[in-house]
């Protein structure tokens, strides 16, 4: 079990990343990749990307980020910087910038319990040439893994990110850790991750936790073995669905297109519903804004659920609408 245990001064300064963590789900995906009982719902990207690897060339070269990131067990702290929170060039900057010491002191704890092969060596020793290679394989493989899913992965967290923000006005940021269950517990000032692999405590002494949503967090929330690090718990959101690869968008036809076509699909009353949930929306507030009666939003969006375009979250005795990432992709096409 892994317990967080706040003070009041983290409380305040408790807070949600703003979007998918680039880095995060880069690493995190590797684990996916590699896991012998794949999850269904990533399935046809694990497949995709298999196959890919094996067409580009690319496995040999990435076999030791591979390594860094086994299935099961520790990965290391370097891999997942604080700084990947302004975006994935920024968290590569900061991996590449990570000192010596360092590197030789997680690769050690990752070597105690899995076989690393011979790359990892000057790697552990700080040449700046394998620390390049590292970042430029970790590119090449978001390449292939992540950027062609990007959209999908961020349609799925701004959904929870909508369901927190909820959370936290009707609760303040007690409400928004009461959010979190079953994965975690909330009582007393301290937060209990159950099923962690390791029994520790993380005193988080007045610089509050971030939260990240992830995709490819599947099960157990996750957190960085160094306490000295800043406090990140990276947590499973509700995914919506399998992944949509986004194909590129063309410039022919304008936005006004685009939605018209939407309308005439499905209607203009649930395209319009379609598109006030974007930004996630209970039923009431769905009524107020389309000028229509709330059992008439209720049965426009369980339309839309059932079609697999939105989810909806009850919380107390209000229920929250979002867009899958199928429902995204229809609403941006």
């Amino acid at each position: 079990m892994l317990k967080i245990v706040f003070s009041g001064e983290d409380i305040l300064r408790t807070r949600v990343a703003p979007g998918a963590d680039p880095v995060w789900e880069l690493v995190l995906s590797l684990h996916a990749l590699q896991e012998r009982t794949p999850d269904p719902l990533t399935a046809g990207w694990r497949r995709t990307v298999v196959d890919r690897l094996r067409r580009s060339g690319e496995a040999e070269r990435l076999r030791l980020l591979f390594a860094l990131a086994p299935p099961r067990g520790y990965f290391p702290d370097f891999l997942t910087p604080y700084q990947s929170i302004e975006g994935f060039e920024a968290g590569l900057a900061a991996v590449r910038r990570t000192p010596g010491s360092v590197l030789g002191r997680d690769l050690a704890l990752l070597a105690a319990g899995t076989e690393l092969p011979d790359a990892a060596g000057p790697l552990a020793r700080g040449e700046p040439a394998a620390v390049r290679e590292l970042t430029d394989s970790m590119r090449r493989y978001g390449s292939l893994a992540i950027n062609p899913y990007w959209a999908s992965i961020q349609a799925v967290v701004e959904a929870d990110r909508a369901r927190r923000a909820r959370a936290l006005l009707d609760g303040g940021v007690e409400g928004l850790l009461t959010s979190l269950r079953p994965v975690v517990r909330w009582e007393s000032g301290v937060l209990e991750i159950p099923d962690y692999p390791s029994h520790r405590e993380l005193h988080l002494a007045g610089r509050g936790l971030l939260l990240v949503p992830s995709f490819f967090c599947v099960g157990t929330p996750v957190a960085l073995l160094d306490p000295a690090l800043p406090p990140v718990l990276v947590y499973p959101v509700d995914r919506l669905g399998t992944l949509v690869q986004r194909p590129g968008r063309g410039t022919t036809a304008g936005a006004g297109t685009g939605r018209s076509a939407l309308a005439a699909m499905l209607g203009r009353t649930r395209a319009a519903v379609l598109e006030v949930t974007d930004a996630g929306c209970t039923t009431g507030e769905l009524a107020r804004r389309l000028h229509i009666s709330p059992a008439a939003a209720s049965q426009h969006t369980t339309v839309l659920r059932n079609a697999g375009l939105l989810i909806s979250h009850r919380e107390r005795n209000t229920v929250l609408h979002t867009l899958t990432p199928l429902g995204r992709a229809v609403l941006d096409a």
